[in-house]
């Protein structure tokens, strides 16, 4: 089993930045791919961006340039980070982390809210 939690949400004006981190804990395996996802009101949870164990990364189109995503692998907690540059007003939603095997988003965070103000 692996726990994720998600900090470093919060309020910011756009052109601002912010940075989120996940901490995962539990039986994590460094193979596993960790990602991010996020869900504005009244929309679908879309993908933002997705780390290998290895430091291989993909971003959407939408963040591509924006925001950079980042992991530590420790021995027992390993972390990861996405850094924000630049937000806009439609960058404001739930941001969740996500890990596990190709082809399979196995654990999920709790979400973190993310408002960027106009």
């Amino acid at each position: 089993q692996v726990q994720l939690v998600e900090t470093g949400g919060g309020l910011v004006q756009a052109g601002g930045s912010l940075r989120l981190s996940c901490a995962a804990s539990g039986r994590t395996d460094s193979g596993y791919r960790m990602g991010w996802f996020r869900q504005a009101p009244g929309k679908e949870r879309e993908f933002v961006a997705r780390i290998w164990g290895g430091g291989s990364t993909y971003y959407a189109d939408s963040v591509k340039g924006r925001f950079t995503i980042s992991r530590d692998n420790g021995k027992n907690t390993k972390t990861m980070y996405l850094q924000m540059n630049s937000l806009k007003p439609e960058d404001t939603a739930v941001y969740y982390c996500a890990a596990g095997p190709v082809g399979n988003w196995n654990y999920w965070g709790q979400g973190t809210q993310v408002t960027v103000s106009s």
